[in-house]
């Protein structure tokens, strides 16, 4: 009997990857997508960072998992597998070597979990081979092409924790009197930033979503910042924190970056938007506005994402990741491959990897905030931003004027 046939009765050989960043809850999907195919029949291996060693057709990081091994890393944070962001999409000759390799130890079916870049590669490996796969898809980002109330895996977690920092943040700032600007992840959509500052109560929270123009000036961030901490001022509270969400870089005027100091750029001179310390150029920028007008206020930068990829998950995401793995191996057992697997109104739903791409990019659909809907407008109802409509009070306008040590003619000529 060769490698790739079948023992007598079994359903083949299944192996479980991790690609692409870490997210609470991926030690769940790999400990209950293994216990399921092994009572199911199946010979389980997992394969150590991701595609990394498969594209160099090493299988000395391929081994063999028990229900022993995973039956309690289910309560983990990491990955017991390890990640990496190895795609071999983009070399014909990687992604035969990975094919090659998997099915020269045997490996019928395939469990990935990752991202938009491990999704792809699990699609291409059931395209090009008798390898039936299924992804199971994991971002804090919250932002894949799933409908509105069902989280990605992960995010629930990563909103948990970094409610909890911001709230210490919060508490610290009022002991010090001082302002902290909290860059929060979430590059293409805010969903992170917007949970987390909602949770915690922050002072205000800004997101790309709600600047629907190409670019943002620079200074527009910092304008709301500060009209937040004159308002804050005009109540006697000389204290808060913002939270900016991190893909507001990718809107930001490049020109309103040049005049900034130590800004990265690249061997063409254009600035890299991807090493820009947004927190603490917002930070330099407000403190030096202050400085010019005679007010000297404190304010710390902070970014935090780091701190919540490898957390670990709460109970919503141990139980939403078991339904996950067990949901990837029923989809496998019944013959399916090449999909992405989701769990909707308590039922296993198969999504192809064509239904979440845009047709025109190739590459998958983003959830971005609906800042039209009721999640926002509820966390917009509780932020502080200095309105319109405040300029119509005078014994406020006054107060404004004062705390930003402006005339109230100035003040209007700024903020109107």
């Amino acid at each position: 009997m060769t490698s790739q046939t079948k023992a007598a009765g079994s359903p083949g050989k299944l192996a479980i990857l991790v690609g692409g960043g870490p997210a609470p809850g991926i030690n769940a999907v790999i400990s209950a997508a293994a216990i399921k195919a092994i009572n199911e029949g199946f010979d389980v291996v997992g394969v150590q960072d991701g595609f990394k060693w498969l594209v160099q057709r090493d299988t000395s990081k391929i081994h063999p998992l028990t229900i022993d091994d995973v039956s309690r890393i289910h309560l983990l944070g990491g990955s017991v597998l390890g990640t990496a962001r190895e795609n071999p999409t983009k070399s014909e000759k990687n992604l035969t070597a990975v094919i090659e390799t998997l099915k020269s130890v045997g490996v019928t079916h395939l469990v990935t979990i990752g991202g938009d870049d491990t999704a792809l590669s699990s699609s291409m490996v059931a395209g090009r081979s008798d390898i039936h796969t299924v992804h199971v898809p994991k971002t804090i980002d919250n932002d894949l092409p799933l409908p509105d109330h069902i989280p990605t895996f992960g995010y629930q977690t990563a909103r948990h924790v970094g409610a909890e920092l911001v709230r210490y943040l919060m508490e610290d700032a009022r002991a010090t009197r001082r302002w902290y600007i909290v860059v929060a992840m979430g590059r293409q959509a805010g969903h992170l930033a917007l949970g987390i500052g909602k949770a915690a109560g922050a002072t205000l929270t800004l997101i790309r979503e709600e600047f629907p123009e190409e670019k943002v000036p620079f200074s527009h961030i910092c304008d709301i910042i500060e009209g937040a901490i004159i308002k804050r001022r005009a109540t006697g509270h000389n204290h808060g924190v913002a939270i900016l969400a991190e893909g507001l870089i990718e809107k930001l005027d490049e020109n309103e970056l040049k005049d900034l100091e130590d800004v990265e750029k690249d061997e063409f001179g254009h600035i890299r938007f991807a090493e820009v310390d947004l927190a603490r150029k917002v930070k330099v920028e407000l403190v030096g506005r202050f400085k010019q007008r005679g007010i000297k206020i404190m304010i710390t930068n902070k970014n935090i994402g780091y701190e919540l990829r490898c957390a670990d998950p709460i109970a919503f995401d141990m139980a939403y990741c078991r339904e996950l793995g067990n949901a990837a191996i029923r989809f496998l057992i019944d013959g399916g491959s090449g999909a992405m697997v989701s769990i909707q109104n308590d039922h296993l739903v198969p999504m192809l990897f064509s239904e979440i791409r845009d047709a025109a990019t190739g590459k998958t659909r983003v959830r971005n905030v609906n800042v039209e809907g009721k999640t926002y407008r509820v966390a917009r109802d509780y932020m502080l931003r200095l309105e319109r409509a405040d300029f119509d009070k005078p014994d406020l306008v006054d107060k404004l004027a004062a705390a930003s040590n402006l005339s109230v003619d100035q003040l209007k000529e700024r903020y109107l």
